[in-house]
């Protein structure tokens, strides 16, 4: 119960900062997005201390281990990859233009005998 309480606060919080940037018009930006800064920052403290919280952190700290581990793709294997897609895209749609001109052809030339002028 006390960790819900606590996140409602840090909700609150978080809240309370962006009502600070409207209440605040007649100051300066720097300061109005100083306000929202705080309360998400303070939000975001008293969140951390929540058990919900900590197992984030815990999380947070796993996946970055696992990005760490990731093999990304060289420079070459992404222009290849891409220019794969690229190929494919360009005959998917020289493919869809080509039975869709040939299903107006059948439908309105042969079947319905229509001729377009």
């Amino acid at each position: 119960m006390a960790d819900k309480i606590k996140l409602g606060f840090a909700a609150a919080l978080a809240v309370l900062g962006v009502w600070a940037y409207y209440q605040l018009a007649d100051v300066a930006l720097v300061l109005r997005v100083l306000a929202v800064a705080a309360g998400i920052l303070a939000g975001g403290a008293v969140a951390w201390l929540t058990e919900p919280g900590r197992q984030f952190a815990v999380f947070a700290a796993e996946a970055i281990v696992e990005v760490k581990k990731m093999v990304w793709p060289t420079r070459k294997e992404t222009m290849q990859t891409t220019a794969a897609v690229f190929a494919f895209v360009v005959a998917m749609a020289v493919f869809l233009w080509m039975t869709d001109k040939t299903l107006e052809w059948v439908l309105y030339d042969l079947l319905l005998g229509w001729k377009k002028t």
